[in-house]
């Protein structure tokens, strides 16, 4: 099983492949990008996935929002610079917050985004502390979901808000013969997918109300291909790099393989990407 210290090992030890195949020292993220007809480059579809949840969320300057799985603080940066509004963002991994919070000193707005080593789970904040919650494909790497779903809620005020975008798997009872959502999640550190219904359910449980569960699964196939094409032509390099180097990390050794694992489960329609906004009432 996956802990959270597996998750921050995985981060911490490919945070390199993501600067070479995300470009991260201009993009700030590692999600998927969502495609539109205006989208030209995998940078803007990457920026218009946050440009999404962003409008959806409504955030506004008065807003103290919390991005819970903040990665390298690229969202919590573009929510900033389009808001003005206060925002902490928390992950698990030591070298991302060194990351962000470089970038946010860089740009001289580090007094209004920070960033703190920290569980989404079991966090340390007051009840109430924040009008909105935002994870980007960041809630897939708790083992429990739910315990993410009650903690959002204590942490929200009323009537506050969660925004989120991430990969479910299309049901509980699929069949995945070729096991190849356990095989991406072995390579990403995801102990295991729910679907979005049960997700939905879990938050209705715990006083939220659904504000909208959106599909984007054609948006980001786009990127996923990408991934698949990349792992095809890291194939090679990576193999060698791994026989020359045989004490290699073990996420960073298989790392490539994600691409191909998650591109053919979706070609087999084993899995969704949807974007969900819910109120705490």
């Amino acid at each position: 099983m996956f802990e959270p210290k597996d998750v921050a090992e995985y981060y911490n030890t490919t945070q390199n492949h993501y600067e070479k195949w995300w470009d991260l020292r201009n993009s700030y993220s590692l999600h998927y990008g969502i495609w539109n007809k205006q989208t030209k480059t995998f940078r803007d579809a990457v920026v218009n996935t946050n440009r999404v949840l962003l409008e959806l969320a409504g955030i506004k300057e008065a807003d103290r929002v919390l991005d819970a799985g903040c990665g390298v603080g690229g969202a919590a940066i573009f929510v900033h610079t389009n808001t003005k509004a206060r925002v902490t963002g928390i992950t698990l991994s030591e070298k991302q917050v060194a990351f962000a919070s470089n970038l946010v000193k860089e740009k001289g707005i580090d007094h209004q985004v920070d960033f703190q080593v920290m569980n989404y789970t079991q966090t340390s904040f007051s009840d109430q502390t924040f009008d909105v919650i935002w994870a980007c494909e960041s809630i897939s790497s708790a083992n429990d979901k739910m315990m993410f779903i009650k903690e959002a809620a204590r942490l929200l005020k009323k009537g506050g808000k969660l925004i989120l975008s991430d990969c479910f798997i299309t049901d509980e009872n699929q069949i995945d013969k070729n096991e190849w959502i356990r095989k991406w999640g072995e390579t990403w550190a995801v102990e295991n997918h729910i679907s979005s219904q049960t997700f939905v359910d879990g938050l209705k449980k715990n006083d939220f109300e659904i504000k909208s569960n959106i599909d984007y699964t054609a948006e980001v196939t786009k990127s996923a291909k990408r991934m698949y094409v990349a792992s095809l032509l890291g194939m090679i390099p990576s193999e060698s790099y791994n026989f020359f180097h045989p004490k290699v990390s073990r996420f960073a050794k298989s790392h490539y393989k994600s691409g191909y694992y998650q591109y053919r489960a979706l070609q087999e329609n084993l899995w969704k990407y949807n974007v969900i906004l819910a109120e705490k009432k």
